[in-house]
């Protein structure tokens, strides 16, 4: 059978698809009720599903690219994507071309809505790490204690520039996200556990002496490091809300009275009684708390196992090395948003500014979520074409 004539309703990825048509029916319902607050008198209901129709139409363009040409396209991405970053720092906003939103010169003002580099480059960042991952086994087949080190190298001068230059604009929950999926694809290229457990160990260690440091010896930062006393307030008040109530813990104490008198079934469609700022976009889990209670947070998070699930039974399925770090990368990003924004909403985590995948509304986020996982429809569609084997109950 010649694989490339298989049909196009075999190809194509359709429990993906349905999946994130139910991440687009959530999104729309809270982000209807959350626009109720009154903070802002924008409808931003149409604006998500113009996002979501965009968002459609790059996955539709970026998977008919199949994996060789992913490949080629990898490092050309990286480089397009640092010189966005570059141009969103060195730009001043008075230009009117980038925009200086809550601290941060992230955005980038275009006639469809302030767009943010970082989340496309996060995407750029995932396939270039993946072909230098690839291309450095394929170069050293016997696996050594020296290749491994030189791999992580190689991987941590990719990381340092985008890492580096998100950090200036200041964004660390971007940054944050670049050192997850640089620890998952390390993990997924099979370093040795000779490497990885102090390297782990040491980053962890030190993550907890910072931790320490920051609530008992905030002197010592300030002077040797040059920390400044607003960068500990998040520390704080992610502690102990209820001693900032009125300035840095306002946003966590709302969140978690909205998301705790939710209860177990929700106050109901629009039924909310909190007010909690922001709640369309990063906070946008407390709303679906309030309304639809411990049930229907639950049922959202179960919508992003099934997610990640999916994922990762495609990122099994496909056999070139290359795709699986493709598709790990792109899972190890989409995990570590849903963890981090979720946690920061009910005090696991301290808060960052991350939006939840596919539901907070930003056409950034959904944007640069389309674009990665437009990969993965591709990486599925072209899959029979390049690796179908010849047992394959669809070929009889």
């Amino acid at each position: 059978m010649d694989t490339n004539k298989l049909s196009f309703n075999k190809r194509f990825d359709w429990p993906l698809a349905i999946i994130l048509m139910m991440f687009l029916g959530v999104s729309l319902l809270a982000i209807s009720s959350a626009q109720t607050s009154g903070q802002y008198g924008n409808n931003f209901v149409p604006q998500q599903i113009l996002n979501y129709m965009i968002g459609a139409m790059i996955v539709a363009f970026v998977m008919y690219f199949d994996p060789d040409q992913y490949k080629k396209l990898a490092w050309p991405f990286y480089w397009f994507g640092i010189a966005l970053l570059v141009a969103v720092v060195v730009i001043p906003s008075s230009t009117g071309i980038t925009v200086f939103v809550n601290g941060a010169q992230s955005w980038f003002k275009t006639p469809i809505g302030n767009i943010q580099p970082a989340e496309f480059m996060k995407t750029f960042y995932i396939l270039a790490t993946a072909y230098l991952i690839s291309t450095h086994h394929a170069a050293n087949p016997n696996k050594t204690i020296k290749t491994d080190c030189m791999l992580l190298l190689k991987m941590s001068l990719t990381l340092v520039v985008p890492l580096g230059l998100i950090m200036l604009q200041p964004d660390l929950g971007s940054s944050l996200v670049f050192i997850a999926i640089t620890a998952a694809l390390i993990i997924v290229a099979g370093v040795t556990w000779k490497i990885i457990l102090p390297l782990f160990g040491g980053v962890f260690a030190l993550g907890g002496a910072l931790l320490w440091m920051a609530v008992y010896m905030q002197d010592f930062l300030e002077k040797t490091f040059g920390f400044q006393p607003y960068q500990f307030a998040r520390i704080y008040s992610w502690l102990d809300p209820y001693s900032y109530a009125t300035s840095d813990g306002y946003h966590l104490i709302t969140s978690l009275n909205a998301i705790g008198s939710g209860e177990v079934f929700g106050k109901g469609f629009m039924g909310r009684e909190v007010y909690v700022a922001e709640n369309h976009t990063d906070f946008i889990f407390a709303v679906i708390g309030e309304e639809w209670g411990f049930i229907g947070a639950s049922g959202v998070i179960c919508l992003y196992f099934l997610l990640i699930y999916h994922l990762t039974k495609t990122t099994l399925l496909l056999k070139d090395p290359f795709c699986t770090y493709v598709c790990a990368g792109i899972i190890a990003m989409i995990t570590f948003h849903v963890f981090e924004n979720i946690g920061m909403t009910i005090q696991l985590l301290p808060i960052t500014g991350i939006p939840l995948p596919f539901l907070s509304y930003g056409g950034s986020s959904l944007m640069g979520n389309a674009l990665a996982i437009g990969l993965v429809f591709g990486m599925k569609f072209h899959y029979r074409t390049y690796m179908f084997n010849a047992n394959d109950p669809e070929e009889d």
